[in-house]
């Protein structure tokens, strides 16, 4: 299983689809890795660095229908490579998420609420996030304001041992 978990990346936008996270014109790469600088570059959100802000970070904390757009597994690979394992968001497209489930990563979806919590709190702030898979819980925390907040998110069974065998490939080598 990958390590999960890390620095959080906020990115306070609706609809961040996948031609944001990996543009099309990078499709015809030969390897997941050639993907890594091109990931966001096509982002276009107030006061946002891809350069500055992307690097060592392993979460990404968002709003809704994140991963719409295209369907493409680019997009969480351009994700995985620049170490992002996890995006937390109060919805995501329906082929983003399962892609990230078939990559071994993990696509949380919190209510409205508790990602207006997330924001409010956090966001700003050079926040951290432990991910605990068997208990269920997601703790960010800052040494700003924020503090510390522990939220409880649910998977399906499905989805958690995609994770634990890290991705649909090696799922499928242990189960068939």
């Amino acid at each position: 299983m990958k390590q999960l978990g890390g620095r959080v990346l906020f990115l306070d936008r609706n609809d961040i689809n996948t031609d944001e996270i990996i543009p099309a014109k990078y499709l015809n790469e030969d390897s997941r890795m050639a993907l890594k600088p091109y990931c966001f570059e096509d982002l276009a959100l107030e006061g946002f660095d891809r350069a500055r802000d992307l690097p060592g970070k392993g979460v990404i904390v968002s709003r809704g229908n994140f991963g719409c757009g295209s369907s493409r597994e680019h997009a969480p690979w351009a994700l995985e490579v620049n170490g992002v394992n996890i995006v937390v968001a109060s919805s995501f497209a329906r082929i983003f998420r399962r892609n990230m489930y078939n990559c071994g990563m993990v696509a949380v979806e919190l209510p409205g609420d508790s990602i207006e919590e997330l924001f409010g709190r956090l966001a700003g702030e050079a926040t951290q996030m432990v991910f605990d898979l068997e208990g269920a819980t997601m703790s960010f925390s800052s040494a700003g304001a924020g503090g510390m907040l522990t939220l409880p998110f649910a998977l399906g069974d499905f989805e958690v041992a995609m994770v634990k065998a890290g991705g649909w490939v090696s799922f499928a080598a242990e189960k068939y």
